[in-house]
């Protein structure tokens, strides 16, 4: 499993705690099995292969951060979507943005340039081009905002 993959998962758990119960200790614990990952690979080829150790951490970093600054990356969505309430942003695309903002902001050995096109590559598998436009834009304007240095 490469990098990207690993993020995909990320971001797929970090929409998933939109709407549940679960703790993302629970979900992550859950989620991050080879049992899981058998169940999910008839329906995705994206869980053929189970995370190893490193890959494992990866996500839950991911998916631990998202959570942990849900209502900074949220305040940061709210002030780049102009024109846009929280509200109408479909729950994929705020997880994609959610992701990759976490990364720019917390993880200096990812780049930047790195993170929002992986991010803007996962958005056209699920989202349609109208909403990959808004977030490529919503992502470029916050790192040319917030990260003015990369």
């Amino acid at each position: 499993m490469v990098r990207n993959v690993a993020r995909e998962i990320a971001i797929h758990l970090a929409y998933e705690l939109s709407f549940t119960d679960a703790t993302a200790e629970e979900l992550l614990d859950r989620r991050l099995t080879a049992e899981s990952f058998e169940t999910l690979a008839g329906e995705d080829p994206l869980y053929a292969d189970a995370p190893n150790e490193r890959q494992a951490d990866y996500i839950r970093r991911l998916v631990l951060g998202v959570r942990e600054h849900a209502a900074e990356l949220d305040g940061y969505i709210s002030k780049y979507a102009v024109g846009w309430s929280f509200a109408r942003i479909p729950l994929v695309a705020s997880a994609i943005m959610r992701v990759c903002m976490y990364e720019v902001l917390y993880m200096p050995d990812v780049p930047n340039s790195a993170a929002i096109n992986e991010a803007v590559e996962i958005a056209k598998k699920y989202e349609t081009p109208e909403t990959v436009k808004f977030i490529n834009g919503i992502l470029g304007s916050f790192a040319r905002q917030e990260c003015p240095q990369d």
